[in-house]
Formats: C-alpha cells, sequence, structure tokens
C-alpha cells in the first residue's frame, strides 16, 4: 500500500499495525466459519482491499501461518498461568479459558484439518497440550480422575473433545460451563459432582 508523502511516518505505522491487527482479527472470525474462505473474503470483513492485505501478508498460508501462532500464544498463555492445586478445578479453568477464545479456538481447529498444518499446528501448541498431561497425570495420581485408561490415553480424550466442542458454532453464545463440564465428563465426574465443583468455584464460568 502507497501513502501520500504528506503522511507522517509515525501515522503510517500506526495505520499499519491498526490494519494488521484487524486483518488477524478478521481472519479468526472467519475461518472460524469457513476454512476454505477467500483472501478477499477475509479482506473484506476487515473493511480492507485485497491489495492492502497483500500489503501485510505475502500470500494466504502467510495468513494462515500467522493465525495460527496467534491463536497459540493465546492458548499456551491461559494454560500457563492456570495453577490451582486441585487438578479438576484447573482443567475446567483451563477449558473455560479456551471457550471465550472460541473464534481463535476454532479457526485455529479448521486450519489444523488440513494435512498441510497439522504438524505446524501440534508443534505450536506444545505447551498446551503438555499442560493438559501434567494435569492428567496429577488427576489421576490424585484418584479425582477416572483410572481405567492410561494418563496418554485419558490426555488424548480430553483434547479432542475439548477441540469437537469448540469447533460447534451452534454453542456460540452458551455459558462456558457446557465446555467445563465436557472435558469433566471426560475424566469421570459425574454430572452432580461437575455442579458441586463449579458451584464451589463460580469463578471458573463467570
Amino acid at each position: 500500500m502507497a501513502w501520500p508523502d504528506s503522511v507522517p511516518a509515525r501515522e503510517r505505522r500506526s495505520d499499519a499495525t491498526t490494519n494488521h491487527k484487524a486483518l488477524l482479527h478478521a481472519a479468526q472470525i472467519v475461518l472460524a466459519e469457513n476454512p476454505q474462505a477467500s483472501l478477499d473474503t477475509i479482506a473484506q470483513a476487515a473493511g480492507l482491499s485485497r491489495r492492502a492485505l497483500y500489503g501485510h501478508f505475502a500470500d494466504r498460508e502467510t495468513l494462515l501461518r500467522e493465525v495460527i501462532a496467534l491463536g497459540a500464544e493465546r492458548f499456551n498463555t491461559i494454560a500457563e498461568i492456570i495453577d490451582d492445586i486441585d487438578p479438576r478445578v484447573a482443567l475446567a479453568r483451563l477449558a473455560a479459558g479456551l471457550w471465550r477464545e472460541a473464534s481463535a479456538v476454532r479457526a485455529a481447529a479448521n486450519i489444523a484439518l488440513s494435512e498441510a498444518h497439522v504438524s505446524e499446528t501440534v508443534r505450536s501448541l506444545a505447551p498446551l497440550r503438555r499442560r493438559v498431561r501434567e494435569l492428567t497425570d496429577a488427576g489421576i495420581a490424585a484418584g479425582a480422575f477416572r483410572r481405567d485408561v492410561s494418563p496418554e490415553v485419558l490426555a488424548i480424550l480430553i483434547e479432542e473433545t475439548a477441540r469437537a466442542t469448540l469447533r460447534q458454532t451452534r454453542l456460540t453464545g452458551s455459558n462456558p460451563s457446557v465446555i467445563a463440564r465436557v472435558v469433566l465428563s471426560i475424566v469421570g465426574l459425574s454430572w452432580t459432582e461437575q455442579a458441586a465443583l463449579i458451584a464451589s468455584n463460580p469463578d471458573i464460568v463467570a
């Protein structure tokens, strides 16, 4: 994008940063609904032209990689700040935190369905997956989680079930307790145990 000479450099940089963020935000929302969305659709959602988009991203792959990286950064940050001693509370809080990042989650999950991006997504989300495994190990060791499957298998069940739930656009607008209850069900808590846990820790789904 060419800038008139009359526009100060600082203002140009500010506008460029704003446009870049707008494009990424639009990409997350659009790709959450349609992983095959075109660059034209994304640019239009951001209120910019296709030409302006190319001023920030060389091609569609470059944009997708940045969407993956941005989502992973947010997800991994959520995982890092979860420090509850009770693994049940920690897992529910982690799930609810991801729920609040719904568009980013769905966009990343949809992109990951492409063979070209699976390995990159897995690599980017390594800290999050490691945290889920830590919570699984702790929950089983404490007798709080089911013991009929190995920690490795349980961690996979949590991850895949949460991913499927988070991708459901039909649940948009639902309370974070939905995903919290889903993962707590997977680890073996009854619906009454889930209700009691959430009632004792209402900030999880606030």
